[in-house]
């Protein structure tokens, strides 16, 4: 079989249709995941035209049929058999459904959702996403059971089977339908409606629905129908049938316009944000294997380091993961675990599966001593039970009293580079941060730069621009005071020689420090939203801030223009 292309313009002549969706359509589901996500999907698409039931051949002549001529005649196309019907010449749709003994069939067997023997009250009965055009001997042959694959085959036409399921497979059923591989992602998107859009009907047969309002697939069900999205992506077939479906009953399938939104909902995005604006890109690949986590393994070590009390020091924990299904939990516990933490609590499974993640464990002792947690990392698809361990250690000391360094004139000094230097400080130290802040004609620009010794070489000095450095003392995640300020005088240009240093500012481990001598007036701090977080009246040089990690905009009177710094 071949999965024929149809072409737009073949059903945009027939129909007039558009090829997209509105602008506005989808607009609620922006920003949402999972459980919210389809709830907004549902309110986007939930609303349209019930259709005559007896009606539907009517319909499906303009989005059921081969954009091709068959012996000059158009030909109905069914996803159940590989047979040839055709509209006769003089045939109205009706008409030839009736004579090529073809049948009106419900993808998810309206016998699953009876209310009082009544399976003709909700509009899901007439719901063009949920029925299409069959062959009658295949549609007796499938019957209500769940879709999945078939063990072996009790029937089978080329095209539609129906067996024994596989193990795992068939939520309970004994046999399942499976169909062609080029239909598989048709079927699964039609499913994913169905739990998006009638996710409050009494499911009275749970082979692939529960009765709640998220997930309302069963589990086993989803992961099946996403991997078949995955093998069979979103076909012109299913584009332009769409498009058609919304001029008959003015909705459109939410998961044939996104092929992602499945895997945000049930999948391997469910810990990702949906933004429409991001769609259109790279899909989930078909999983191609058992779930595995092959780094860290279990029982592996994570040494954070040292850090003083009520500081925070932060390490990566490499993770090499490939085929989950789902996002990775991220769980610490142990006596010690309120001093260790992660920036989230779930990976996304997508993240996961492209090759190397980096997870970042941060610690932050209260006490003195070392202190030990154990970080889990479970679900992701993997087994039932099965989780990977890592021990999680970090040392305390008390918070370190530093000296301010001395900061020595340059030496060196070229067109093109110069040596700053400093004075060692009495106490041990793990590094010194320079902080070097450039003067040109535009504004201010503020370097952070670490060395070991008491000396660091710069070699991209502008002889035009003037520039001041300062050094602090680090030591376990606490700065010293800055040092004095040291001036590289420019040969033309901006001009210290009166010994002043113009605003500027230098990043510090959570926050800034103003790098300037003398005060300065009218200090402001917006974020990138361009909300203010921080305003002064008067600020000393010398003096420090503390900001939550981010991106800061930051102002004052004496700055020449505004000064970008990231915490």
């Amino acid at each position: 079989m071949q999965k024929y292309l149809l072409t737009v313009l073949a059903l945009g002549i027939a129909c007039g249709m558009n090829a997209e969706y509105k602008p506005g359509y989808y607009n609620i589901m922006d920003g949402k995941s999972k459980a919210a996500l389809k709830a907004a999907a549902k309110q986007c698409v939930e609303q349209h035209t019930v259709l005559e039931y007896y009606d539907l051949p009517s319909y499906w002549q303009y989005s059921d049929v081969y954009p091709e001529l068959y012996d000059g005649l158009t030909r109905w196309w069914e996803m159940y058999s590989n047979n040839i019907y055709l509209i006769q010449n003089g045939q109205t749709a009706k008409s030839s459904f009736s004579a090529n003994k073809m049948q009106r069939e419900h993808s998810v067997p309206k016998s699953w959702w009876k209310y009082n023997g009544d399976v003709e009250y909700t509009p899901a009965y007439s719901d063009m996403w949920n029925l299409y055009p069959s062959d009658g001997p295949a549609n007796q042959a499938k019957l209500n059971y769940p879709l999945g694959p078939a063990r072996s085959a009790t029937y089978d036409n080329g095209c539609t089977k129906v067996g024994p399921a596989m193990t795992g497979y068939g939520g309970g059923s004994a046999n399942v339908f499976e169909p062609a591989d080029e239909y598989k992602g048709d079927f699964a998107r039609s499913f994913f409606y169905m739990a998006t859009v009638y996710d409050d009907l009494p499911w009275v047969v749970n082979y692939m629905y529960a009765q709640n309002t998220y997930p309302t697939l069963q589990p086993w069900a989803y992961q099946m129908l996403l991997q078949w999205a995955r093998m069979d992506p979103v076909s012109q077939k299913e584009i332009d049938r769409n498009d058609a479906v919304e001029l008959s009953q003015g909705n459109r399938n939410p998961f044939i316009d996104f092929p992602e939104l499945a895997e945000y909902i049930w999948g391997t995005r469910t810990e990702e944000i949906f933004l429409i604006s991001e769609q259109g890109g790279e899909v989930t690949p078909p999983i191609t294997g058992d779930p595995v986590i092959t780094a860290p393994v279990n029982g592996e070590a994570l040494d954070i380091g040292q850090a003083a009390v009520g500081k925070t020091v932060t390490a990566a924990l490499r993770i090499e993961a490939s085929n989950l299904t789902s996002s990775l939990s991220v769980r610490i516990s142990g006596t010690d675990r309120e001093m260790f933490s992660t920036y989230l609590t779930s990976i996304p499974a997508s993240q996961l599966n492209r090759g190397d993640y980096l997870l970042y464990v941060s610690y932050t002792p209260a006490e003195t001593g070392n202190h030990t947690a154990r970080l889990l990392l479970y679900d992701g698809g993997l087994p039932d039970g099965e989780s990977i361990a890592v021990t999680l250690t970090g040392q305390a000391f008390p918070v370190p009293e530093l000296t301010a360094p001395e900061a020595l004139p340059a030496t060196d000094v070229t067109d093109t580079g110069y040596t700053a230097n400093w004075s060692a400080v009495a106490e041990v130290v793990d590094y010194y941060v320079i902080n070097r802040v450039r003067y040109t004609q535009e504004g201010t620009e503020g370097t952070q730069l670490t060395a070991a010794g008491c000396s660091l070489e710069i070699d991209d000095r502008d002889p035009a621009v003037a520039e001041t450095y300062t050094v602090c003392a680090s030591r376990l995640g606490c700065l010293s005071e800055p040092s004095n300020t040291i001036t590289v005088a420019a040969d033309a240009g901006v001009s210290l020689t009166d010994g002043t240093v113009p605003f500027a500012i230098g990043a510090q481990p959570g926050g800034f420090r103003i790098m300037s001598e003398g005060d300065n007036t009218g200090l402001r701090v917006y974020d990138l939203t361009g909300r203010l977080v921080l305003s002064r009246e008067r600020v000393s040089g010398g003096e420090t801030f503390s900001l939550p990690e981010g991106v800061y905009i930051i102002n004052c009177d004496q700055a020449v223009k505004p000064v970008k710094i990231i915490i």
